[in-house]
């Protein structure tokens, strides 16, 4: 090396530190936008056959309902925190351009990866909500059922598609989760 530490070998334009982060940026974006992007696939999984088979069945539980309404909202909260994701991969290709291009300014990609933080813990608390609420009614279901007896009501029965429910907000929990921790590791990171 001829004493220039700022310029890095792979692209002379750029210094070290800038391409650093850009690298940082982009694969940390791109990691937690897969993540993000299996687990909600998951949970919707779940929502499609939790709504398939509370079409099919002639008694459903309406407390229920309240579970499947926030892992909807949930989701769509995911949707959010995967787009976030998307547009810490897409800084981070930008900053690896040749100076010549406008670089995005730092307080600007602060202030998304805060947004992106929010917007993760705000999904938590709506995903934790309706796991809370599904898991009470599948545990009084539980409850309510006399041992050793049969069933006198298909109602009171823990059926698999009440289970998808939580099944659902919990993969949910897990995509707010990812985006969450990878917005703050970016956080640290800058």
């Amino acid at each position: 090396m001829t004493g220039n530490k700022t310029k890095n070998i792979n692209n002379p334009l750029l210094p070290n530190e800038l391409q650093e982060k850009g690298k940082i940026l982009r694969m940390s974006g791109l990691a937690g936008l897969s993540l993000q992007f299996i687990a909600a696939f998951i949970a919707i999984l779940s929502l499609i056959f939790t709504s398939t088979g509370r079409g099919i069945a002639d008694d459903t539980n309406p407390a229920l309902g309240i579970g499947v309404t926030f892992a909807v909202i949930g989701l769509i909260a995911a949707g959010f925190g995967i787009f976030f994701s998307f547009r810490y991969s897409q800084i981070g290709t930008q900053l690896l351009t040749p100076t010549g291009v406008a670089q995005p300014k730092k307080s600007d990609t602060v202030k998304l990866l805060r947004l992106g933080l929010l917007v993760g813990l705000i999904g938590i608390l709506i995903t934790l909500i309706g796991s809370g609420i599904t898991a009470s009614v599948l545990i009084a279901k539980t409850i309510s059922q006399p041992p050793g007896t049969t069933l006198t009501e298909a109602s009171e029965a823990v059926r698999a598609l009440d289970v998808f429910v939580i099944v659902a907000n919990l993969n949910g929990l897990a995509s707010h989760y990812i985006g969450s921790v990878t917005s703050i590791w970016l956080l640290y990171r800058l």
